[in-house]
This record gives structure tokens, C-alpha cells and sequence, in this order.
């Protein structure tokens, strides 16, 4: 049975009318820009959810629905003087006078706060009377109080400084509002790095400046299509502001490569002789459907994400998927339409030097360093795969020490207010104050055995350093739900608090309330993180499981082949699983972080375990299907598995470590940011494609094609039925030029 899925017959048509092609993407693109403008910043969040009913969800509802209502963010105004204490007239006079100001802000941005001299609570004061802190809850809901504290942080500024007095402010609202403005910082550094690199290698592929422009712009215009999608599909399921920077990462990384392969596969029917038409048509029916089975299966990969009940995962993966599809469409229908009208003008603005080196490539003659290294490797075949592997292997080695965790306050740059705040809270107080454990209780809080199980768990906690000792509890109207907060030490993203709630969980709670009738449960931010990491620990097998599972299947189809699908997804494990290890060894273990200009962090953000895995799975696919489809396509005309593995190697060897050079370009430009976690993904994504397209494409798959020679494409006869969706188009293959 045979499937046609015709990207060639798309190709013609896109290429016979190119001006109706390229005006309907032009109306795309307006409709893209407008809901930019107009809907992308109500799509995006800062909060992360869970859509399943973990503890920390289950306790966070019980106090909405029966005790506090909607959640409000906390912030904290520090104010500090080196000479005067907080006994001072002149500090006491400071103070007051920046309340009021920030009482003027109005209830609809402040819900309620408090001062020192209000109620004389020494907890609000330093150990030195030096400091003392100003306790606000913004108004609004939680995931609304980022934008809409301006006027408070504006108060803030002008204040600090003011008569030597030190003002600052940190907390939850806080936190994500320059979270997100770092973060957009790291979008623009990355795509001011990116793309000139980018450039710059195309113009080395090609030889010539058309040529290199054109990826380029097809990949910033399949970006402003996923980020419009993204705005219109977040008035319903809203974004992590995470999804942009991905988006934009993966857009251009995708995108240009897509681009680059079809151009090239045009170039090089034009110099076999083809009409501009029949080039094009050829073109689609070789290159264009690589490039959509390619970006199944990194559609297939990125889907992986979406099992994972929490926001963070799905809206990274849906943004990728959002992006990746757009490139596709992008390159399978425009891509011929600007072909047609370019024609020969593509070899337009020729850079000599390169150029005269880029005819000798296209005209695929044996003996060039491609041929070279693939004839080197096969004639050393189990060598190669011991040399190659061995060194893959020993580089996940460090992965088996790594630490999950967030990236909280505490790894922010020093010069923003938040970690400021942070550090002085920590110092002199406790950040807890601003996130503390919140213990839910539920059950008939007057009675004797709630009280004392009460009373237990807070000696227990008191005897813990964690814990600071400064409790308060909250018990509603009826009488059957009680809060008890408690501030934690440390950065509530750092392990010091995330073990602590794991004691209070495991042990204090089970020991504090044995035999009482009550459901005590524990949430708050800690909460919540402990809850994530938890989560990405259940969820891994089972992301695994799809994403090899379904790539599976889907190389079995288009390859015909048992044996091809089981090599990619070794090859592929050993790729990531070097990655995962040089992540490690790097940015958590700090071994040459200094000369990459990262921050060493204790712990490598929990989501990007899974996140690398799928997109680094799918990126690796993407070059393994580019490469097989070459050497299958040699096979098939030839049946001389050496000459083909051959063939493959020398005529996409330039193209693909291009490709790899620009996406390691581009990922460096997103790790060279200030944020914690877009180093860490940089830097993986980045290591796993050099090593992807160097040590797997240049030496394991030849070397591994050469020993197991007509057995790589071995297909039982009880799989005969799977239906034929041969990548290149055997009806359309033309007579390559001669080897000689």
C-alpha cells in the first residue's frame, strides 16, 4: 500500500501562482502582527500551574474557597539607614511619610499593609534597629499583581536614596515583573547574537548573500506567525512569558535550517541541468517532503510535553509545536513561491572566493573532505563506534549527580531590586515573610486532639532551623479550617526550603497529628515547587516512552526499516544522555563556567530535564532524517550500501553542520543571557547539536550503515502492509552527476 502525500504537487502550485501564494502569507503575517500588538501580552504569564490536583493545589483551594478567598500577592518595602535607627524621629518620619505615599496609590492597588510604628511589632525591626520592613498585600488577582504595581515600584525608586536613607522592594509581583523583564532582555541579546552568526553561515554554505537572506526571513516570518497563534490560542489557555523566548529559539534554529536544506536541494537541480519549474517540482518532491517528515518528527517529540499535567510544560510545548508547524508550512509553500520568482537571482551578490568553493561542493564529486571522512570511517567501522560512543557515554556520566530545583531570587543578577530585597531579607529577617509554608488544617479545630496535634507541630517546628519560629494562625468562621503559616529559611526555590517542606510533609505532620481526626495539608510557593519536582520525576518515563514510541513508528513507516529506527533511537539517547552529563558537569558542578559566562547554580531548573529531551530528540531526528533520506534515496538507485552511505555523507555533510553551526549560534546567543535557566537550555540544546552533527552524524552512522550493510533496511514481510510514504520521490529522482 502506498501513501502519497504530495509536497511536490504543493510545490508546483505554489511555484505556477507565486503571487497569490505570497499574498495570502502576507495577510498571515498582518493577522499575526495585530494580535501581537493587541492580544500576546494577555496570553502570557508568569504564574505556573498544575492541571492535575496535587497537595499543594488541593490545600490552596481549601483556603479560597473556605477561609481568604482569591490568593493575593505579598510584597515587602525594606528601609534602611547606615547611621540612623529605626528610634529616630527623622527614620520614623521617613517611614510614615512612605506609607502614606504608597496608601495614595488607592485600595485598587494596595489591599492592605502595615508599618513598625503602627503596632510596635519588633519582628518588623532588625536585630540592630537599622532596617525595618514595610508588609503590603497587593490588590487584584495573584496572576494580575506583576502588572499592576508600577506606581508602587515607581514610590520605591524616587524614595531610595532619599535623606541616605536605603529603600527597596521585593517580593512575589516583584519577582516575576523582572523575571519577564529579563527575560525579553534575553530574547533581544539572543536574536541580536543569533542571527548576524546565522547569517554570516549561510553565506559561507551558499557563497552567495540571496541565498543566506532567505532562510533568514522565512524564519522570523514563521516566528510572527506562532507568536500571533500564540496570542489568539492564550485568550483561552494562557502562556508562560517562557514560550516566547522558546518560540523565538526554536523559529529560528527550525526555521532557517528548513529553509536551508530546500534551497539548496533547488540550487543543485539547477546546476544538474532542470528547468526552474521542474527544479522546483523536484525539489518538492525530495527536500520538501523531507522537511515534512522531518518536522513530524519533531512535532512528535515536542508532544511529549503536552502529557505533563502543569502549564509550563504545555505551553513550551505547544509554542515550540506552534513555531516548528509554521516553518514547515512556510517552507513547503512560500519557499517555491519566492523560488519561482527569484529563479536564477537566488545565486544573486556572489561572494568569489566562497563561491568558486561552493560549485566544486554542489557538483558532488567524490574526494572532497566529506567523501574523505565517510570512506575513513567505514574502513574502520567498529573503531569508529567505540571511539565515538565511548566518549558520549563518558560525558553523561556527570548527569547521575545532578540536583532539580527552580531558579528562584537567589540567582537573579545583583542589581535588581528583587535580589536586593532578597539578600537583606535573608540577612536580617527572612524571606519566608514574603512566602511562607501555609498548613492547612481541616477538620473541627476547637477540639481537644486538633489543638494538640496544633501544639505538637509547632514545638516540632520550633526545634527546626529551617522554621523560624514567628507562626500565626488563621481559623475560619465555622471553625473547620485552620491556617497555619510559618516562615521558611532561604530562597523558596533553593533545596534549603524545598527539604524543609519535605520534613513538615513526611514527618512532622504524620508524627505531629498520628491518630487525629483532620486532613493537614501543606502548600504555599515551596509547596508548590516540591510538588513540580515531584511531578517531573512520575512524568519522565513516561515522556520517554511516547517520544521513543511514536518515533518509532514513524521512521518504521517512512523508511521501511526495523533496524533504521532502532539505531536512531540509540544514537539519539547517546547524544541527549552527553548533553544531560556536559549540563551537569558545567552549569551546576561550575567546571568551565566561567569561561561560558555562566552563573554556577546549585541545581538545574526541574523542567529542563524533560524540555531538552524532547526538543533535543526531535532536533536530532530532524538531521537523522535529512541524512537517511539522501543515503536511502543512493540505495534505491543503486543498491551499493557503501557508495550510498557515501553519497548521503558528502551531499549533506556541508549542509548539515551548517545547520548545526547556525543552531549552535543561535542556542549560544539565548545562553549568553542573565537568566539562570536560559543558560542552562542554551547551553544543553547548543552541546547536544555539535555533538548530534559531529560525533553521530559523522562517525556513527556511517560506521554503524557500514557493518550491518542491505540488513540496515530490513523489514519483515509481516510489516509489508505499512503503507509507502518513501521520503524522496523515486518517480521524480533524477540521474546524479557522475562520481568521477
Amino acid at each position: 500500500m502506498s501513501l502519497n502525500l504530495s509536497t511536490e504537487a504543493l510545490a508546483r502550485r505554489s511555484s505556477r501562482h507565486p503571487w497569490i501564494t505570497i499574498g495570502i502569507w502576507v495577510l498571515i503575517l498582518i493577522i499575526a502582527v495585530a494580535l501581537i500588538f493587541n492580544f500576546l501580552g494577555d496570553a502570557l504569564t508568569t504564574e505556573q500551574n498544575f492541571t492535575n490536583n496535587p497537595e499543594a493545589i488541593r490545600a490552596f483551594d481549601l483556603l479560597e474557597d473556605r477561609l481568604r478567598g482569591p490568593l493575593r500577592a505579598n510584597e515587602i518595602v525594606i528601609v534602611r539607614s547606615e547611621t540612623l535607627t529605626v528610634d529616630s524621629p527623622a527614620f520614623q518620619g521617613f517611614v510614615v511619610n512612605l506609607f502614606g505615599d504608597i496608601e495614595r496609590l488607592g485600595s485598587d492597588v494596595i489591599e492592605s499593609g502595615m508599618h513598625y510604628y503602627q503596632l510596635g511589632i519588633d519582628s518588623l525591626v532588625s536585630a540592630d534597629r537599622h532596617t525595618t520592613i514595610l508588609p503590603l498585600t497587593i490588590a487584584g488577582p495573584f496572576q494580575e499583581a506583576s502588572g499592576n504595581i508600577d506606581g508602587l515600584l515607581e514610590i520605591v525608586r524616587e524614595a531610595d536614596g532619599e535623606s541616605e536613607f536605603q529603600v527597596l522592594i521585593t517580593g512575589q509581583a516583584t519577582i516575576g515583573n523582572e523575571f519577564q523583564e529579563i527575560s525579553e532582555s534575553d530574547l533581544r541579546r539572543g536574536e541580536l547574537f543569533g542571527i548576524p552568526v546565522a547569517l554570516a553561515i549561510l553565506v559561507l554554505v551558499f557563497g552567495t548573500i540571496a541565498a543566506a537572506i532567505i532562510p533568514i526571513v522565512l524564519a522570523v516570518l514563521s516566528i510572527a506567525v506562532a507568536l500571533g497563534a500564540t496570542a489568539l490560542i492564550g485568550q483561552v489557555f494562557q502562556f508562560s512569558f517562557f514560550a516566547t523566548t522558546m518560540i523565538t529559539m526554536i523559529g529560528l534554529a527550525v526555521g532557517i535550517d528548513y529553509s536551508l536544506f530546500i534551497v539548496s536541494r533547488y540550487r543543485e537541480e539547477r546546476i544538474r541541468g532542470l528547468e526552474k519549474n521542474e527544479a522546483i517540482a523536484v525539489t518538492g518532491a525530495t527536500a520538501s517532503r523531507t522537511v515534512f517528515f522531518s518536522g513530524m518528527t519533531v512535532v512528535f517529540a515536542l508532544m511529549g510535553m503536552l502529557i505533563v499535567p502543569t502549564t509550563i510544560f504545555r505551553s513550551l510545548g505547544a509554542g515550540a509545536i506552534l513555531v516548528v508547524t509554521a516553518s514547515v508550512l512556510v517552507a513547503l509553500t512560500l519557499l517555491p513561491a519566492v523560488l519561482s520568482l527569484m529563479g536564477d537571482r537566488v545565486n544573486a551578490l556572489r561572494v568569489p572566493l566562497i563561491q568558486r568553493a561552493q560549485r566544486k561542493v554542489d557538483e558532488q564529486r567524490r574526494g572532497g573532505f566529506w567523501d574523505r571522512v565517510a570512506r575513513g570511517v567505514m574502513r574502520y567501522p567498529v573503531i569508529s563506534i567505540v571511539v565515538a560512543a565511548g566518549l558520549l557515554i563518558a560525558g553523561a556520566i556527570p548527569y547521575f549527580d545532578i540536583n532539580t530545583g527552580f531558579a528562584g531570587v537567589s540567582t537573579l543578577p545583583d542589581r535588581f531590586q528583587s535580589k536586593k530585597g532578597f539578600l537583606i531579607l535573608e540577612e536580617e529577617f527572612s524571606f519566608g515573610l514574603v512566602t511562607p509554608a501555609e498548613i492547612v488544617i481541616d477538620g473541627q479545630i476547637d477540639s481537644q486532639p486538633v489543638q494538640s496535634g496544633i501544639e505538637s507541630l509547632k514545638a516540632l517546628l520550633d526545634s527546626d532551623a529551617a522554621f523560624d519560629g514567628l507562626s500565626s494562625l488563621e481559623v475560619n468562621d465555622s471553625g473547620d479550617l485552620a491556617l497555619l503559616s510559618i516562615p521558611v529559611a532561604g530562597d523558596p526555590a533553593g533545596q534549603e526550603a524545598i527539604q524543609a517542606i519535605r520534613r513538615l510533609r513526611n514527618q512532622y505532620i504524620p508524627q505531629a497529628f498520628s491518630g487525629v481526626q483532620a486532613d493537614v495539608l501543606v502548600t504555599g510557593e515551596t509547596a508548590f515547587n516540591v510538588d513540580f519536582f515531584d511531578l517531573t520525576d512520575d512524568y519522565m518515563p513516561i515522556v520517554f516512552a511516547f517520544v521513543l514510541g511514536l518515533s518509532f513508528i514513524l521512521l518504521t513507516v517512512v523508511f521501511r526499516s526495523l533496524v533504521v529506527p532502532v539505531k536512531a533511537i540509540i544514537m539519539n539517547l547517546l547524544s541527549v544522555g552527553a548533553a544531560y552529563g556536559l549540563l551537569v558537569l558545567v552549569t551546576q558542578k561550575g567546571v568551565g563556567a566561567d569561561f561560558f559566562g555562566f552563573q554556577q547554580a546549585d541545581t538545574i531548573d526541574a523542567w529542563i530535564p524533560l524540555f531538552l529531551f524532547s526538543v533535543l530528540f526531535g532536533l536530532s531526528m530532524d538531521y537523522h532524517v535529512f541524512l537517511l533520506s539522501r543515503i536511502k534515496e543512493r540505495f534505491d538507485q543503486t543498491h551499493d550500501n557503501t557508495e550510498a552511505v557515501a553519497f548521503g555523507i558528502r551531499t549533506t555533510g556541508r549542509l548539515i553542520t551548517g545547520a548545526a553551526f547556525i543552531m549552535v549560534a543561535v542556542f549560544s546567543g539565548f545562553a549568553s543571557g542573565d537568566l539562570v535557566p536560559f543558560q542552562q537550555v542554551g547551553f544543553g540544546l547548543a552541546v547536544a547539536v555539535f555533538l548530534d552533527a559531529t560525533s553521530v552524524r559523522a562517525v556513527l552512522v556511517p560506521a554503524s550503515m557500514r557493518l550491518l550493510g542491505k540488513a540496515n533496511w530490513y523489514l519483515p514481510k509481516v510489516l509489508h502492509w505499512l503503507p509507502e510514504v518513501g521520503i524522496e520521490s523515486r518517480e521524480r529522482a533524477v540521474t546524479p552527476a557522475s562520481d568521477n
